[in-house]
């Protein structure tokens, strides 16, 4: 199994990044590849099993499932329902934290996931730099604006 990885400390309170990430549907308020997100069947963003349709800006569509949501560990985890990544069993998860200097936040986006040995390379550099850290940078520059 390969893991993908993105860690950022963000200049706001854990509250208010918490409050961002947690929502399902709000992806394109911060991250800059997406250009849209609908949750099918028009129901809650926060229920398990909700399916988010995200819009990429260079094109293409993602449903991603919502398997957890957990307002105590400030942590939300989905996986796809199709992927147009070669890959099997996907599963990411968010988590924010209150950063130990006070009033900022450490954020996590991590993903598991199985694939062929030849891609995990490439899948790492696509996952962990084009949508985790470039998501959190996205969330840095959403708050700060």
């Amino acid at each position: 199994m390969a893991r993908s990885y993105a860690s950022a400390v963000v200049d706001a309170p854990v509250e208010q990044v918490w409050e961002l990430v947690r929502d399902f549907d709000g992806l394109p308020r911060w991250h800059p590849a997406i250009e849209r997100s609908e949750i099918e069947g028009g129901g809650p963003a926060d229920r398990i099993g909700a399916v988010r349709r995200l819009a990429l800006g260079a094109g293409g569509e993602v449903p991603e499932r919502l398997v957890a949501l957990d307002d105590t560990a400030r942590s939300t985890s989905y996986e796809f329902v199709t992927s147009p990544f070669p890959v099997r069993r996907y599963r990411a998860t968010l988590r924010v934290a209150e950063d130990t200097a006070g009033g900022r936040s450490f954020v996590e986006w991590c993903a598991d996931y199985d694939a062929d040995a030849a891609d995990e390379a490439e899948l790492d550099r696509t996952f962990a730099t084009g949508v985790f850290a470039a998501g959190l940078a996205g969330l840095q520059r959403h708050i700060t604006e």
